[in-house]
């Protein structure tokens, strides 16, 4: 019997892959790098551009629902924080606490249904101030995930000392990589995915 494995990726433009010339993203990679390592899986995209934590709590379980159906193995994989820390009329458009609660909402309503997921780490950028903020809710975001017995992957600090990452982000808007930026992302996160889907159950090792 082949194993239905089902994996929802939800959050914002990281997650769709905006920028990347492949149209993959580090999502499509990771989805590729499991089926090429023998671990068939159906992998959905749902991903939004610019979409903030808020709007992500709105939405993300009804799109989920119907995909992860009774019976499969089910899983979610959440990445979000760059658009709640970025700055609009002097504020970020979500508060860090607020972040946390909607990740603390999204990750309970996940656990009563019976979904494991996996939390990836907001990415940086080129904006100093910006990435401050980021590695604050990073941390509030790790802290939570290790109190939830969630996983959590801190690739916003490894991203940022690659070279080929910032350049790539450098080059584009800002914001978001290329292609090479992408393959750095999911380079990174590939062996603890493997895990993870092996054994969602098991303790990852935490990426500094």
């Amino acid at each position: 019997m082949v194993l239905d494995l089902r994996v929802c990726f939800v959050g914002e433009s990281f997650v769709a892959g905006v920028g990347d010339q492949k149209g993959l993203g580090w999502a499509g990679r990771l989805a590729a790098r499991a089926i090429a390592a023998g671990i068939p899986l159906t992998h959905y995209n749902l991903g939004i551009r610019r979409e903030n934590s808020s709007e992500l709590r709105r939405r993300w379980e009804s799109e989920c629902a119907p995909r992860l159906p009774e019976g499969t193995d089910r899983r979610v994989v959440i990445s979000t924080g760059v658009n709640d820390t970025q700055y609009e009329n002097g504020r970020a458009r979500v508060d860090s606490a607020a972040s946390t609660r909607n990740l603390t909402e999204i990750l309970r309503r996940a656990r009563e249904r019976g979904w494991h997921t996996l939390v990836v780490a907001p990415p940086p950028n080129v904006d100093d101030e910006h990435n401050a903020r980021l590695l604050d809710l990073d941390a509030r975001y790790a802290e939570h995930c290790e109190h939830a017995g969630v996983p959590y992957l801190r690739a916003h600090q490894p991203l940022r000392e690659n070279e080929i990452w910032m350049r790539d982000v450098a080059a584009g808007d800002g914001f978001h990589p290329g292609a090479a930026g992408y393959d750095q992302y999911a380079a990174l996160l590939f062996p603890h995915w493997l895990l993870w889907l092996g054994d969602p159950g098991s303790e990852l090792p935490v990426v500094r």
